[in-house]
């Protein structure tokens, strides 16, 4: 993208002399300042690159504003999730017409009148920025328990909203996180607080009407390498804190019946094994009440066994479904005796339906590359459960499933105003990595696209933490598709597509795999003339961001424009600093750099360690200045040190959130679509001027 017409030159940030030591290898580091969030001429530099980036931009508002539109017309005037029971009410989230986020309703019975519970509308008034924690009903109904983040750093605040009233309690409970869990009687809520670190490591109990300055630790992990999750069953009889690290977890459970009473350890923590706890109640005769574990102890791509209600311990557990080499196995849920296990082969995904007599069938989704899961979270002990599927270019569409035949019956469908999903068409292909394994790539793309050579293509993945990269729906996504571009997720190594093996493959040492196959799906669709060679763009966020920025730093000759969105390319610097947030506990993704093998192979593959004077293509990169999962700094000092290094005039732009803000981006329906529409409008831009890349590839730490 070109630069302005006047003659203003990018920002130029401040350098100040500092050198880092470790294992022998002394690294020059000017802009090691920026870590220092109070430093004024952080925020001076981040502004100067703010103006920067809306005035390189500013040509590009026409395609933006045609692209909001767009966007917004795809917008149903009403929207009404799927209902779920709790407890007396049927809830529900409703959209209304003009609104930026959902009011929580409920209704009595199927005759009772909606009645709104939280308005989240009139909750974000005077703020640009907002975002539930937990949103929970107790199960008498009389209290909401719901925490709120009004800033974009995950840290709520905690409310309780009593429904009688419709006013909100007195206590309020600040720097509360994820995840939540009544007790049976309605009485007290667990809930669980973070660490300077931002590391869930307390779990508290509050009565309802006490002072929260009383409220009693129930559990707390010292280990900084764990965090804390916290649920309840779906039967709502046991509370689970979960303690868990990248490959190692440990659960302890108390009964909502008896919210007094301490916490009982399930399982000591044993390295490299992870289990995951549900409850079973009888439905059928012969069937006892016991826990369901989902564990890969004795099976790589996990198994389900089961396990008395009591303190009986690891030598009581029993295999009810076997694993599977190849299958994995990632979540099971009960529904009328029967067990409803989310799975994953040969990057498709999956429900294995396990009959109380043992038999099982298998249910997959409508679609090529689509997803299949159960969206049901009523605690009744229905047979009848919910599933929904969709994929890129099907909307959303929930299903009755009778589980012990199978059958399905369609209870509603996702509404896109003007769109119509018969004129695209998705597809599954493997593109060959360097190591000669198979990475799976999802495409879309209209059914009229000419398949010549000639297409613009947007290239996406993540590749981390055994995370799948997105193949939902997006109303974005025909904007793209209908100027002609072809799009692609590219599912590699570091993710979870093709097993726990597919993850193991792509993390500490083995992290280059991520990258390579990356290459690999862009050079497959380029060489089996899918797309055009100079008209690829990729795209990534957080550790996708990081992906996207491999791609920048070590493969610059294939792309036509590249996008990070709060890049996670400062790796070594933040994993060297255990004070920095969600360091220690993802040693085990990235490796310790403490150790010099970790050291080496991280350094060779971060995009900050490898800044060079190369010509490069254009290059957007994002971030926020209250995000708590990649600082602002991260991202700020790439920048800086790409525009220091820069000899060719690379066109360069960084666009910091400097208000509220999340990892994300912004909150709410209509400002998330005009973040996209700046983001596709860019991408389309810089697709349209590409021109044909150097066949040459640069692997990382290769230098050049």
């Amino acid at each position: 993208m070109p630069a302005p017409s006047d003659t203003r030159i990018p920002p130029v940030a401040p350098t100040e002399p500092c050198v880092r030591r470790i294992h022998g290898v002394a690294s020059p580091d000017p802009y090691a300042w920026m870590r220092n969030a109070s430093d004024h001429r952080l925020i001076d530099y981040l502004q100067e690159e703010r103006a920067w980036y809306e005035e390189a931009t500013a040509n590009l508002e026409p395609l933006r504003s045609e692209l909001r539109s767009e966007l917004v017309s795809r917008l149903p005037a009403e929207e009404e999730s799927m209902p779920w029971r709790s407890g007396p009410y049927s809830y529900l989230l409703r959209t209304p017409a003009g609104a930026e986020y959902a009011q929580l309703c409920r209704r009595g019975g199927e005759d009772a009148a909606l009645e709104v519970v939280l308005d989240t509308d009139v909750l974000a008034a005077g703020h640009a920025y907002l975002r539930y924690g937990v949103c929970n009903p107790s199960p008498d109904g009389r209290y909401v328990a719901y925490s709120v983040d009004f800033a974009g750093d995950e840290t709520f605040e905690l409310r309780f909203r009593d429904t009688v009233s419709g006013d909100d309690l007195p206590e309020r409970i600040p720097r509360t996180q994820y995840g939540s869990a009544w007790s049976s009687d309605s009485s007290a809520l667990f809930y669980t607080v973070h660490d300077a670190a931002h590391r869930p490591c307390r779990v508290y109990r509050h009565v309802i009407g006490t002072d929260p300055d009383a409220d009693a630790v129930v559990y707390e992990e010292d280990d900084e390498r764990f965090h804390l999750n916290l649920s309840a069953t779906r039967s709502g009889r046991w509370i689970v804190i979960s303690s868990e690290s990248r490959d190692t977890t440990e659960q302890w459970l108390i009964p909502a019946g008896d919210h007094i009473a301490p916490a009982r350890l399930v399982e000591a923590r044993r390295p490299g094994i992870e289990y995951f706890l549900e409850h079973l109640l009888p439905c059928h005769p012969g069937q006892q009440e016991a826990f369901l574990l989902l564990t890969n102890d004795g099976a790589v791509d996990y198994r389900v066994m089961v396990a008395p209600i009591g303190p009986a311990g690891r030598h009581a557990w029993q295999e009810l479904v076997a694993g599977t080499i190849g299958t994995r196995r990632y979540v099971v849920n009960v529904f009328g005796g029967h067990l409803l296990i989310g799975c994953r082969r040969d990057g498709e995904e999956f429900l294995q339906v396990v009959r109380p007599d043992g038999s099982s069938y298998e249910l997959h989704p409508e679609t090529p590359g689509g997803t299949l899961e159960v969206d049901c979270r009523d605690n009744a002990w229905t047979s009848r459960p919910v599933v929904a599927s969709e994929s890129l270019l099907a909307p959303r569409r929930w299903w009755s499933l009778e589980v012990s035949t199978g059958e399905r019956t369609l209870v509603r469908e996702q509404a896109v105003p003007g769109y119509r999903p018969g004129d695209y068409r998705v597809e599954r292909l493997c593109a060959p990595a360097p190591d000669g394994v198979e990475v799976p790539v999802t495409i879309a793309r209209r059914k009229d696209l000419q398949m010549d050579g000639t297409s613009p293509c947007l290239l996406v993945g993540y590749g981390a933490y055994e995370t799948c990269a997105a193949r939902g729906f997006s109303i974005v996504l025909p904007s793209l598709l209908d100027r002609g571009f072809l799009y692609a997720v590219a599912h590699v190594r570091g993710g979870g597509e093709r097993g726990r093996r597919w993850w193991l493959d792509g993390r500490l040492s083995a992290k280059h795999h991520t990258f390579t196959d990356f290459i690999a799906a862009r050079d497959h669709l380029v060489g089996r003339g899918l797309v055009a060679p100079g008209k690829v763009v990729c795209r990534g966020l957080s550790a996708g961001g990081l992906l996207t920025g491999a791609a920048y730093t070590f493969w610059p000759e294939r792309w036509a424009g590249v996008i990070t969105e709060a890049p996670a390319v400062d790796l070594l610097n933040q994993m060297l600093d255990p004070s920095v947030p969600l360091t220690v506990n993802e040693y085990d993704e990235w490796g310790d750099p403490s150790r010099p093998d970790a050291f080496g192979w991280m350094r060779a593959y971060t995009p900050y360690e490898n800044v060079t004077a190369h010509p490069r293509p254009p290059l957007l990169v994002t971030g926020t200045v209250r995000d708590p999962r990649v600082l602002v700094y991260v991202p700020a000092r790439w920048v800086a040190a790409l525009r220091a290094a820069d000899r060719h005039g690379n066109p360069i732009l960084f666009r910091p959130e400097l208000g509220p803000g999340s990892h994300r981006g912004p909150s709410g329906r209509l400002a998330s679509l005009a973040y996209e529409a700046e983001l596709c409008a860019w991408l389309i831009d810089v697709a349209s001027k590409g021109s044909p890349p150097e066949d040459h590839q640069h692997p990382p730490g290769a230098g050049r």
